[in-house]
């Protein structure tokens, strides 16, 4: 299923207190028409993140309409479980209500970090969002000993189901962490129940990362994207029955990085929507969301 890139669609340069640099994480909401608000992760001069948005024709992709002018999800105060940062993770929609799942980041001292999952949520027609608790919905626990990651969300009938990243343990290198894709389910999106189910896990002994997942439901079955790595980050795909036992299939991903430009070392955090017909993709390029993201259009074969 090979993708072709449209180009990059925006990159942050200085241009608020809360928007030096980096534009990660893109997930997108319909607005109307071709009209789509992209939502991603922005970070300060202190390189803590907030989540804002650009507004952009999904036709025209590379021309943004509208940029946010204050943050719609910052970090916490003081000894908060995001008081390091809030960074993108998914948007669920239900009736006039949306939710949105971020990342808390909280630096740590003898490892880099120790993250939870908070919600925010908004059921107005302000573009801000509600913290729903001062405390993460999803922390440390039993079968997440170690720090958790971005979340991706869908609700089915009468029950939500989560996938997310896990660490299954530190090193003294960033390189020596094991952080895989586990799966959890509630029946509001708020209390969530976990057993330590691995979705996706590492193929090669060269992997020590996977995270950002994305999930759609196609003809019955899971498919999800992915971001991997060893050295640098590749996007990788696989399917699924249940959604919670998985196949990796990176190989027909249909997407890598390019032969020069924003993303060419690396492309990772995928998001993929469909839009009158055609399945699209935005995603990041080199240095985490520093030189902004993408979009790209499935190729129909």
């Amino acid at each position: 299923m090979p993708w072709q890139k449209l180009g990059r669609v925006f990159c942050p340069e200085n241009n608020y207190e809360w928007m030096v640099s980096h534009a990660a994480n893109p997930v997108a909401k319909h607005l109307q028409g071709d009209l789509f608000r992209i939502y991603f992760s922005s970070r300060d001069s202190e390189n803590r993140s907030s989540i804002g948005f650009v507004e952009i024709d999904i036709k025209r992709p590379d021309q943004f309409l509208k940029l946010c002018d204050k943050p719609v999800v910052q970090p916490g105060e003081r000894g908060g479980f995001d008081d390091s940062g809030t960074s993108m993770g998914g948007l669920v929609t239900v009736g006039k209500t949306e939710y949105l799942y971020y990342l808390g980041w909280n630096l740590g001292v003898t490892v880099p970090w120790r993250n939870s999952i908070g919600l925010a949520i908004n059921d107005s027609s302000e573009p801000e969002f509600a913290k729903y608790s001062k405390a993460p919905i999803l922390d440390r626990s039993a079968v997440d000993p170690y720090s958790i990651s971005y979340p991706w969300v869908r609700r089915e009938e009468s029950i939500w189901k989560m996938w997310y990243g896990s660490n299954l343990k530190w090193g003294s290198q960033q390189t020596d962490m094991a952080h895989v894709i586990k799966y959890a389910e509630s029946l509001d999106g708020i209390i969530w129940q976990r057993t330590g189910t691995i979705a996706i896990d590492f193929k090669s002994a060269e992997e020590y990362a996977i995270s950002k997942p994305c999930v759609l439901k196609e003809d019955g079955r899971y498919k999800m994207w992915y971001s991997y790595r060893g050295t640098f980050y590749r996007i990788g795909y696989a399917e699924s029955e249940d959604g919670i036992h998985w196949t990796r299939m990176d190989d027909q991903v249909g997407i890598d990085v390019s032969e020069s430009g924003w993303d060419s070392d690396m492309i990772e955090y995928p998001q993929v929507f469909d839009h009158q017909g055609r399945r699209y993709m935005l995603y990041n390029g080199n240095g985490y969301g520093r030189t902004g993201f993408g979009v790209a259009v499935l190729v129909e074969e």
